[in-house]
């Protein structure tokens, strides 16, 4: 049965799955049952006649996953933190929002080129632009890796790093178009080729190229110019990174193919853990309630877990189901036989 291609992202106890016009989020309560709430994607990029065109649709991607994402990761903090039907404004949103992108271009993108011209100088001079690239290139690559590792050694992300597992092994079951069920997500890898992980890695490969093409369109000038010179490339080295991750994902069989994706496969050793029962029971509740709000059902004998409506001020679960389905709203636990 073909379907969209469903993505996903972790949260805090939680799990936010993405079909092609709607998401779904199950977050744990902390008094140990399961929240879900559903909402419509129907920005004006994602309703625009070019949101599913190539090169224009990563972009879109990348926006939903920014504004999105950020907002059900705070969400799911305040419900962790037993503040079911806490909500923060706009402009607190928006807030951390910028002050998150500001993070990442000076941490990843800035601070990369500031260093490697500084270790340039000392160690071969001025006016050295290939060995200014490579200094680069390495100081971004060990930023990344050693931010992933750092992170990840709290017990907060660690367990993020769980239910990102969760996610993949429930999306990998959900392509096999098998049931949905502890026992048979649990025979799948926690690595999957379409992750955001990934995605990073790409988009580092292409900074390496691109910024080394820039830095030798700019040789001689101003510092600023090279700084503005990057930041205007991020959307469009994010464009090409969506589409080669989604050529990459499609002819993974491919040897070849597999071998230059490796690096993003590896990373995610990092990014990913093995997740326990109850937190990809969490993620199956997630799917569910975006197959249900795309208009698509489980494979048959999935497990359907017992959850609640999330009570988010301003937001209403009113994404219909599909027909004969039932609604994730209600108390249920419909098992598949192996789970009985």
């Amino acid at each position: 049965m073909a379907r969209f291609n469903y993505g996903g992202q972790a949260l805090m106890e939680g799990v936010l799955m993405r079909g092609r016009d709607a998401i779904a989020v199950a977050i744990r309560h902390p008094d140990g049952g399961i929240v879900w709430q559903a909402e419509r994607l129907d920005s004006f990029l994602h309703r625009n006649r070019f949101a599913r065109a190539p090169f224009f649709r990563g972009l879109v991607v990348l926006y939903e996953t920014l504004v999105v994402g950020m907002r059900w990761l705070m969400r799911s903090g305040t419900v962790a933190a037993a503040g079911e039907g806490v909500e923060m404004g706009r402009g607190s949103i928006a807030a951390m929002l910028v002050v998150t992108l500001a993070f990442a271009i000076g941490l990843f993108t800035l601070l990369p080129l500031m260093l490697s011209r500084g270790v340039a100088q000392v160690t071969v001079g001025t006016g050295q632009i290939l060995v200014e690239q490579l200094f680069e290139a390495l100081i971004q690559v060990a930023i990344f890796v050693g931010y992933l590792l750092l992170v990840g050694r709290t017990g907060e992300i660690r367990r993020v790093f769980q239910y990102h597992g969760a996610e993949h092994m429930t999306i990998h079951a959900l392509e096999h178009e098998d049931p949905l069920t502890t026992a048979e997500v649990r025979k799948y890898p926690t690595a999957h080729p379409r992750c955001g992980t990934e995605f990073l890695v790409v988009f580092i490969i292409l900074n390496i190229i691109f910024f080394g093409v820039l830095s030798a369109l700019l040789v001689g000038q101003p510092i600023a110019m090279h700084v503005l010179g990057r930041i205007l490339l991020i959307p469009v080295m994010a464009s090409i990174a969506y589409e080669l991750l989604r050529f990459g994902a499609k002819y993974r069989a491919n040897p070849v193919v597999r071998w230059i994706f490796m690096p993003g496969m590896l990373l995610q050793n990092i990014t990913t853990k093995q997740p326990d029962d109850g937190m990809i029971e969490v993620a199956i509740a997630s799917m569910q309630e975006a197959l249900r709000a795309n208009g698509e059902m489980a494979p048959p004998g999935s497990l359907d877990p017992a959850r609640r409506p999330l009570a988010v001020p301003g937001l209403r679960a009113d994404v219909e189901p599909v027909p004969g389905q039932p609604s994730g709203g209600q108390e249920q636990a419909t098992v598949g036989a192996d789970e009985r």
